[in-house]
C-alpha cells in the first residue's frame, strides 16, 4: 500500500523529531527492555528514539526500519558517529519483508496515524515479533492537544491539519484507536496507557512554537495545503499565531498520546 507522509522531511519537521528520546517518547516501554534483546524499530525517522532504544538492548540486535530509501538515509546518518550495531532496511509496515518470528521487540512511534491500514500494520508487527514478545506503539491524538491562550488562527491550524492527514490516509486521532486496532489485529493482550507532551516554559514554547510557525510555511504539509487551495495569507496568519503563542508568557500547550504494549 502507498501512504503520504503528511509532514515530509523539511528541516522544520526534523528539529521536531530529532528532539525526540526514549525517555520523552517511549517512557511505557523501558522498563519491559533488557540487554540482549532483538529489536525493530518501524518508522526510524532522524533515530534518536533508535539509538537510545539500541543502547538499552545491546549487544542485542537492533533494525532500523524505514518507508524508503531517501527517509532512510537521514536515519543512517544519525548513526555515522556512533558506536552502535544498528541493521538498516526499507520496507512497507504493510508487508514486512522479514521473517517470521525474529524480535523480542517491534516498536513505532507516531507511524500508525500516517499508514493506509494501520491494523494490517499491527499485524505485520506481530507477525514479524517472537510468541511472547512486545509489540510497543505510540502515536498522538491531535484533537486531544489543548492549548492557552485559545488563539482562533490555532483552531485553523488543527482543522487545517485533520484536513490534510485524512487527505493523505491517515488517521491524526489514532492515539484514542490504538486499543481497537490491536483488538482488530488479534492481540488478545494488550495493555493501553496514555502520556502527554507538555511545552510550558520560554523554552519549550520556542522550541514548539518556532518549529511549526516554520512548518506551515515551509514543510510538505504547506505544499500540500497550497495544492488544495489554501490562500497563502491563511497560512501566515497561523505562522504568526504560533510566534505569538511563544511570545506569550502563560501559554502551554499539552499534546496527548495513546500508547499500547502488546503480547504476541
Amino acid at each position: 500500500m502507498n501512504n503520504v507522509y503528511t509532514h515530509g522531511h523539511h528541516e522544520s519537521v526534523l528539529r521536531s523529531h530529532s528532539w525526540r528520546t526514549a525517555e520523552n517518547s517511549a517512557g511505557y516501554l523501558l522498563p519491559h527492555l533488557r540487554p540482549g534483546m532483538s529489536l525493530l524499530d518501524v518508522g526510524a525517522g532522524p533515530g534518536t528514539i533508535t539509538a537510545d532504544l539500541a543502547r538499552l538492548v545491546e549487544p542485542g540486535r537492533t533494525t532500523a526500519l524505514e518507508a524508503n530509501a531517501a527517509a532512510l538515509d537521514i536515519t543512517r546518518t544519525a548513526f555515522e558517529d556512533l558506536d552502535l550495531d544498528v541493521e538498516f532496511v526499507v520496507g512497507d509496515v504493510h508487508a514486512l519483508e522479514l521473517p517470521d518470528d525474529t524480535y523480542d521487540v517491534v516498536h513505532a512511534h507516531q507511524v500508525l496515524q500516517h499508514v493506509a491500514d494501520p491494523v494490517q500494520a499491527l499485524r505485520e508487527m506481530r507477525r514479524v515479533c517472537k510468541p511472547g514478545g512486545i509489540v510497543a506503539v505510540r502515536d498522538s491524538d491531535y484533537h486531544g492537544f489543548v492549548w492557552y491562550p485559545e488563539l482562533p488562527e490555532l483552531d485553523e491550524w488543527m482543522a487545517l491539519y485533520q484536513r490534510m492527514a485524512r487527505a493523505n490516509g491517515g488517521e491524526p486521532d489514532a492515539g484514542r484507536r490504538l486499543l481497537s486496532w490491536a483488538r482488530a489485529a488479534g492481540f488478545e493482550q494488550a495493555e493501553a496507557t496514555t502520556s502527554t507532551w507538555a511545552f510550558t516554559n520560554p523554552q519549550d514554547r520556542a522550541f514548539w512554537g518556532g518549529m511549526w510557525a516554520d512548518r506551515i510555511l515551509k514543510s510538505a504539509l504547506a505544499d500540500q495545503a497550497r495544492a488544495s487551495g489554501v490562500p497563502e495569507e491563511e497560512l501566515t496568519a497561523i505562522s504568526e499565531a504560533w510566534r505569538t503563542w511563544t511570545n506569550t508568557p502563560d501559554a502551554t500547550i499539552s499534546i496527548l498520546h495513546g500508547e499500547l504494549l502488546c503480547t504476541a
